[in-house]
């Protein structure tokens, strides 16, 4: 896509589904068969039934973009893939708050996986490390010898570690890591593939028994970071100054960083931004979840993920730094049509540049959600939203939905029984 495609586009929800797509091709220049393949329905029953066991059928999730995003100087419409309401427009309005101030600003470390494998009955533990470090090389050539592929492109095994673990349920064992380059790969398949292989070298190395050999979702060595600084003039709110509300926004970060029960809907916050864009590429959400929220109980006590303060000029400042195992070849990525068409939306080139929209996608839900529960409480841009699933789940269809939504928000009573009964009033007066 040409670098200057402007993600700030005037009026997009407002715009009829066809109309959104024919403005999201354009800016990504895609042709016939791509832009079609974000409609959807596309992924066929032959296909699914390649993917996974006892394939009946399939389950079509939205597919929005989020718009706005101004992600290292250039511009981003973000694919993502949810079925709850005011994610997608939450993290568009966050990311319109940021590029009033630059955008967001993001990085990311090499993409290193971990892979483990579990050696019990280990006589002495000191002698098997040593050994093991003695021939390290050879462990290397032996694991990157099932992936030609990855270190053909400077990846592969570039590392081996040791850890024992003298005491546990079962007793003593030690634990062999492979630090995995995976490059452009989420890496979950070589990394266990590599694991496999080596686990017969490391128990004659060691005298002991391989028993687990699998790779690690912890993903500490992967990690991906964003920055932001937001203007306190593009923070006001219905009458709450900017400096206001970001003392708001600092007092409820605080109560994340203190109390973990409030920490686990925060980070649910988080990763409201950073699973639909995981989805929608066809990567897998589990692997990042879990290692998202590892990574925030990493000091013995789980606590927010994000950091959030006001520096010497009275700005908002956040930033979130956290594993995230991505890729952009294999797997789901290559076989799911619209996963295709979400990254060449996005137009990146190596799984880094993912990594870096999704902790950006991230920070941004981050933002709209403790912007909301700061000022008028969460429930008021939701429920709108809500509320009109709540009138098709009554059998609304068309300009009735809208309608009936209105109405509900209007009594105050966004329930499945009021829904019937503005629909039953419709019906009425219309025969």
């Amino acid at each position: 896509m040409p670098q200057s495609a402007e993600s700030r586009i005037e009026g997009f929800y407002r715009l009829d589904p066809l109309e959104r797509r024919a403005r999201v091709r354009e800016f990504a220049q895609l042709d016939d068969a791509t832009a079609a393949a974000l409609a959807g329905g596309q992924l066929g029953l032959a296909k699914a039934d390649k993917m996974i066991e006892n394939v009946v059928g399939s389950y079509e999730l939205p597919l929005g973009v989020a718009t706005n995003f101004r992600i290292n100087g250039r511009d981003r419409l973000v694919p993502m893939v949810v079925e709850e309401p005011s994610i997608v427009a939450g993290a568009s309005y966050a990311a319109r708050m940021a590029r009033e101030s630059g955008g967001f600003f993001a990085s990311h470390t090499d993409p290193v996986m971990i892979g483990q494998i579990q050696l019990i009955a280990v006589a002495d533990a000191a002698m098997a490390m040593a050994k093991i470090h003695a021939h390290r090389m050879q462990i290397i050539e032996c694991a990157n010898g099932q992936s030609q592929s990855m270190v053909a492109r400077g990846g592969g095994v570039c590392d081996v570690e040791c850890h024992e673990y003298a005491d546990s349920p079962m007793g003593a064992m030690l634990i062999v890591h492979l630090l995995v380059d995976c490059r452009d790969a989420m890496g979950a398949n070589a990394v266990n593939t590599m694991c496999e292989t080596v686990a017969p070298l490391l128990e004659s190395l060691s005298g002991g028994q391989a028993m687990l050999r699998i790779l690690s979702n912890l993903t500490d060595r992967r990690l991906a970071t964003a920055k932001v600084r937001i203007a306190p003039a593009s923070l006001q709110r219905d009458g709450i100054a900017g400096a206001d509300v970001i003392e708001r926004i600092l007092w409820a970060h605080a109560f994340a960083v203190v109390d973990p029960h409030r920490a686990a809907t925060h980070n649910k916050g988080i990763m409201n931004g950073i699973d639909p864009v995981i989805v929608a590429t066809g990567n897998d959400w589990r692997a990042i979840e879990a290692g998202a929220h590892a990574w925030a109980a990493r000091s013995g006590r789980y606590t927010s993920l994000s950091h959030w303060y006001r520096d010497d000029q009275e700005y908002l400042c956040g930033e979130l730094t956290m594993p995230l195992a991505v890729g952009i070849v294999g797997g789901a990525t290559r076989v799911h049509p619209t996963a295709q068409a979400a990254l060449q939306v996005l137009d990146v080139t190596h799984a880094g540049e993912l990594a870096e929209i999704c902790v950006c996608a991230g920070l941004a839900s981050n933002l709209a959600a403790m912007r909301a529960l700061a000022t008028e409480g969460i429930q008021r841009g939701h429920m709108t939203l809500h509320a009109r699933q709540i009138a098709m789940a009554a059998g609304a269809q068309g300009d009735d939905v809208a309608v009936i939504a209105q109405k509900m928000i209007e009594m105050q009573s966004i329930k499945p029984a009021t829904a019937t009964n503005l629909l039953t009033q419709i019906h009425v007066s219309a025969s």
